[in-house]
């Protein structure tokens, strides 16, 4: 059932629809953007103190995923660091686009833990490769 999508449909029109749609799809992965296997590492990662170590562990994070999980993250991230550029007419700064996709893209195993200090360190994550996205994906 390959189901044609008529994207000139007024449904479509609302940002919120695709956007709803696109979270919704990655969130119900089997496995996360960041496979499970990651998630403590990127965790940790993100609380490393120096600056220039902490780039390049998430860098070389980001290399270690595996390929699918990789280019997917470099379209949807190039994506993301767009509208970000078009914050000053759609609200969504950097803060923002990771508050909405941290929690979606980067999740523990087992929901079991501190989700509220998980929470901020997933938003870290995601905020940081934005804002670092020429050096980890470098052209």
């Amino acid at each position: 059932p390959d189901e044609q999508m008529d994207l000139d449909d007024g449904r479509w029109e609302d940002i919120h629809v695709i956007t709803g749609a696109l979270k919704l799809f990655l969130r119900e992965l089997p496995e996360p953007l960041v496979p499970f296997s990651h998630f403590d590492k990127f965790i940790a990662a993100i609380k490393i103190q120096d600056q220039a170590t902490r780039g390049r562990c998430i860098r070389d994070l980001v290399l270690s995923l595996p390929p699918a999980h990789h280019d997917t993250m470099e379209v949807l991230f190039r994506h993301l660091c767009r509208v970000i550029e078009h914050k000053e007419e759609n609200r969504m700064s950097v803060q923002s686009v990771a508050i909405v996709f941290g929690p979606t893209l980067l999740r523990p195993a087992s929901e079991e833990g501190n989700m509220a200090m998980h929470m901020v360190f997933q938003n870290q994550v995601v905020e940081h490769i934005l804002n670092h996205f020429a050096y980890i994906f470098p052209e």
